[in-house]
């Protein structure tokens, strides 16, 4: 067994070495850098997400996207997520068939509908559209990916009558669907025949099970081949698993306390981290060891294909993430294969 490992990033807001906030250009600028580390260091995805709030620099990830293809010739590129319920899918296939072909065929797209709604209002759309509008549009995006002429009819956009879209790609786009644990989310990622990407931001990865189990049995009903299951889940590498704790904590901290506030969650504290970063939580935090045991026993029991760890969080530096990338890379991703093929 073997598995493709991958890194994400939402571009979070951080803080320089004196504690002051580092501009969301400077961000955008250290995001470009952590990807050309990461294509160095052999990592085989680099995803950026896309947000519109004041906690994450990226709001165009496909422009950043394309920074980093002209620094980079192996790593693939892409998105973690795109918010397809408010933006238009045929522009977004236009933007990633593009970023296909400045990058010579490393582009993929993520699909979701984001786990924040401030691109909603901003782009004029209204909540109360929210499934429809993400069916809607996935259901076109899928045609669009035939990259043959579309006539497609529904009640979110205007209609399509043998509408042909360009670019047209080399050999196609690689599409997947984030999903964060619905199971009505799986079917509909089987029935449309999109790669499956579980986002596990919370519990054990074994409660995803049924979901996997759940998939594989929708692309059985629905016809479909085998498509490959991914992994996103938060993490960061250091030395040591106590480094690797004391850097992480204070940026984990924050960005919970953050959403909390937003969301009514209670103030995080340092015994819910040490269950996080524990067998039955979803961080992946500590010494390269203690990483790619977690990694491989996730990807045994869900039988993964790829496992995409998110390696900014909050105010995590940027000296602390580029050493994370260099570990994941260099030490995580060789282990996690040996602990695969010893089993």
């Amino acid at each position: 067994m073997t598995v493709q490992l991958g890194l994400d990033t939402f571009g979070d807001i951080t803080l320089d070495a004196e504690g002051r906030r580092v501009s969301d250009a400077q961000t955008i600028r250290h995001v470009v850098e952590q990807a050309v580390l990461a294509d160095e260091v052999g990592v085989h995805f680099f995803g950026v997400g896309e947000h519109h709030r004041p906690d994450f620099a990226i709001s165009s990830p496909e422009i950043v996207l394309a920074a980093a293809a002209a620094r980079t010739s192996r790593i693939r590129l892409g998105t973690a997520v795109t918010v397809l319920s408010s933006d238009d899918p045929v522009r977004v296939f236009e933007r990633f068939a593009t970023l296909d072909a400045v990058s010579h065929g490393r582009a993929e797209v993520i699909l979701g509908r984001g786990s924040f709604i401030e691109s909603f209002p901003l782009f004029g759309y209204d909540l109360h559209d929210y499934e429809t509008l993400f069916e809607e549009k996935l259901d076109l995006f899928s045609q669009l990916l035939t990259e043959k002429p579309v006539t497609w009819q529904g009640t979110m956009r205007p209609s399509l009558d043998a509408a042909d879209v360009y670019p047209k790609t080399e050999h196609g786009l690689t599409a997947w669907v984030g999903v964060g644990g619905s199971p009505e989310s799986v079917v509909r990622t089987a029935r449309y025949g999109y790669g499956l990407m579980l986002a596990i931001i919370g519990g054990p990865a074994a409660r995803f099970r049924p979901f996997v189990d759940l998939y594989h049995r929708s692309l059985a009903g629905f016809g479909r081949g085998t498509l490959p299951i991914g992994i996103h889940s938060p993490g960061h590498i250091a030395d040591t698993d106590q480094q690797a704790w004391e850097e992480a904590y204070p940026g984990v901290q924050a960005m919970n306390d953050t959403i909390g506030r937003e969301r009514g969650w209670p103030p995080y504290n340092r015994l819910r981290f040490q269950h996080d970063v524990g067998p039955e939580g979803a961080l992946y935090v500590g010494s390269p060891e203690t990483v790619a045991r977690k990694i491989a026993d996730t990807v045994r029991t869900l039988g993964a294909d790829r496992f995409d760890m998110k390696f900014s969080t909050g105010t995590l530096g940027h000296e602390q993430m580029m050493r994370s990338i260099e570990l994941y890379g260099t030490r995580v991703a060789p282990l996690v294969q040996d602990m695969l093929a010893s089993r």
